[in-house]
């Protein structure tokens, strides 16, 4: 009996720490996009005020809830692709002419060189 009730108290934890984990993360992601004025913005204001409107209350069970926390969850994820995305972008994106040996060094390989030296290898 009591391995449940500290299972099901562990799960109502994990769920009530959840929305945190997400708007902090989300606000994370507004942050390293907007700088340091972040906080000034209109998505800062807007992400804060749905989180507190969506609140759990422990009166009932609120089905919105639980749509608006997958939304957020979605949003979080959509987020940290799309900055993901751009890092990886940026690091391989033609810039320009490059030779064989960068190229090869960008992707973490190396070129073989021709053993006896036939003067053509650095």
């Amino acid at each position: 009996m009591s391995s449940v009730r500290t299972q099901t108290s562990q799960s109502n934890m994990a769920s009530l720490s959840s929305p945190l984990r997400i708007c902090r993360g989300i606000l994370k992601e507004i942050r390293a996009i907007k700088g340091p004025k972040y906080k000034q913005s209109l998505t800062y204001n807007y992400v804060l005020d749905q989180f507190r409107k969506n609140q759990i209350t422990g009166e009932r069970y609120c089905r919105a809830q639980e749509e608006a926390l997958h939304a957020s969850h979605s949003y979080l994820c959509l987020l940290t692709s799309t900055r993901q995305h751009l890092a990886l972008y940026d690091m391989y994106h033609g810039k320009g002419q490059r030779d064989t040996e960068e190229m090869a060094g960008i992707v973490g390989l190396r070129l073989p060189t021709q053993p006896g030296g036939k003067g053509w290898e650095k």
